[in-house]
Order: structure tokens, then C-alpha cells, then sequence
């Protein structure tokens, strides 16, 4: 099995929104945790795990396959989007079938530093599926 590589997502050219109004309250939200960029090389598996808060996915690169929790199979390709669930009632794995890299920009909510994935064994009834081909 490869190795994930974790980077910080690089910035892509948008256009700029328009400014908000400033909140009539002093206090202020906290900023968000910026946006993580996961890279998956060919042939390569995140492993069983799951999300202590719900995850916006956005894939960048490559295609993406989960096997969720329940055996489903979700196929991701490039320019797609999906949430992942947060809780141990919602692991599942990634894997990259492909012959590219898959590039995934993940949106957490929590603070910088804390691992946005805990590693799992798999859920029951679908210990067949696995890192391998």
C-alpha cells in the first residue's frame, strides 16, 4: 500500500466575492481550518477510517472510489463533490484505481493541526473489501 501525501491545498484563482457587511456584534467567529489537499497515487488507499466532523470533498484530480460503511460503492470523478459524514457509524475507505494521481481538496471543521481522519478497523460484513486490487 502507498503512502498518502497531506499538503496544504494551494491557492486557485476565483473570482472575488463581494465584500460582507461587518457584524454589528464585537465578536468575532473564529477563522476556518483552511482547505487540506490529499493526494492519492495510483493504486494507492486512505484505509478504514472515519471523520470526527463532517467533511466537504472536492476532487480535484484522478477518480475516487469509496467503499462506504454498508458496502456501497461511490465512484468520484474529477470536478465532483460529496460530504462525508461525520461518527464511527460512517467508515469507509478511498482508492485510487487509476493510472493518476487523485488530488482531493478537503474543507474541515476543525482547528489547524488536528487529524481530520481517524484510522478504524473495517465495519462488519464488509471486511472483503480492502487496500488491495
Amino acid at each position: 500500500m502507498r503512502a498518502l501525501q497531506v499538503r496544504a491545498a494551494q491557492p486557485r484563482p476565483r473570482p472575488r466575492p463581494k465584500p460582507l457587511p461587518k457584524p454589528r456584534s464585537k465578536s468575532r467567529p473564529k477563522p476556518a481550518a483552511p482547505a487540506r489537499e490529499v493526494v492519492i497515487p495510483p493504486g494507492g488507499c486512505t484505509g478504514w477510517h472515519f471523520h470526527r466532523v463532517p467533511l466537504d470533498a472536492v476532487v480535484l484530480e484522478g477518480t475516487l472510489t469509496r467503499v462506504l460503511h454498508d458496502g456501497t460503492v461511490e465512484v468520484h470523478p474529477a470536478g465532483t463533490s460529496f460530504v462525508e459524514p461525520a461518527g464511527i457509524d460512517h467508515i469507509h475507505l478511498g482508492h485510487n484505481l487509476g493510472a493518476e494521481p487523485v488530488v482531493l481538496r478537503i474543507t474541515p471543521a476543525l482547528p489547524v493541526g488536528t487529524p481530520f481522519a481517524i484510522s478504524t478497523p473495517p465495519p462488519p460484513g464488509v471486511s472483503g473489501a480492502s487496500c488491495c486490487r
